[in-house]
């Protein structure tokens, strides 16, 4: 049986956020790195919206969200317990955190560093929308080790990618925001070999059609 195929881009962060699924569930798939100014025809042909991540399986199936990436690795297998599996209440209540993370937060994430990038005049007001969403997981953060209590969660690393990106908008601020712990939980995550490992860069596939194992368990 033919492995899945997942087209990434390594510093897109909803591809960040299927790689990471993937590894979490140790769900082996055959790996081709793109760039978008250079985008495969493979890949327009299953996924005509042409932006990454996409999931091939081997049925044939597409899967072009990486939220949904994520749920399909999970739901294959989740030595970790991301989903809490013993709490019925927990799956809904992670999604309901993460839409709010790609509706509200995502879209002021946007304009936000676009503000920056070309130093407009509600550059703060901006930020002030981003600083509602991270207040309210610097929140739960100082209740617990993680978003969703004392143990990782498919929210913790759904939305990490993106948080991340939030902190390097404007670095300065971020430092001496209040925010102690968000950045704690932002660095452990980003120190974990399994973040260095989902952000391995890998050669081109349109280069010489290679492909790369990934996601497998060592």
């Amino acid at each position: 049986m033919s492995l899945p195929i997942l087209y990434s881009l390594q510093n897109c962060p909803y591809a960040m956020r299927a790689r990471l699924g993937l590894l979490l569930a140790q769900q082996p798939v055959m790996l081709r790195a793109v760039v978008m100014k250079n985008k495969p025809t493979e890949m327009l042909a299953v996924s005509p919206k042409a932006t990454v991540p996409v999931l091939v399986l081997d049925d044939g199936t597409v899967i072009d969200e990486s939220l949904d990436i994520m749920i399909w690795a999970l739901h294959q297998s989740d030595p970790l317990n991301l989903l809490h599996s013993e709490d019925p209440e927990a799956y809904s209540a992670m999604l309901a955190l993460i839409n709010i993370h790609d509706t509200v937060f995502t879209s002021a994430l946007s304009k936000y560093k676009y503000a920056v990038r070309y130093h407009e005049d509600n550059e703060a007001e901006l930020r002030n929308q981003c600083a509602d969403y991270v207040t309210m997981l610097e929140l739960r953060l100082s209740q617990h080790a993680y978003l969703m209590g004392e143990n990782a969660s498919l929210a913790d690393y759904a939305i990490l990618p993106l948080i991340r990106q939030f902190a390097r908008v404007d670095r300065q601020w971020y430092l001496q925001a209040p925010l102690p712990h968000l950045r704690n939980w932002l660095n452990q995550h980003l120190q974990d070999q399994r973040f260095a490992k989902a952000m391995a860069k890998y050669p081109q596939w349109l280069e010489n059609k290679e492909a790369f194992l990934f996601g497998h368990a060592d």
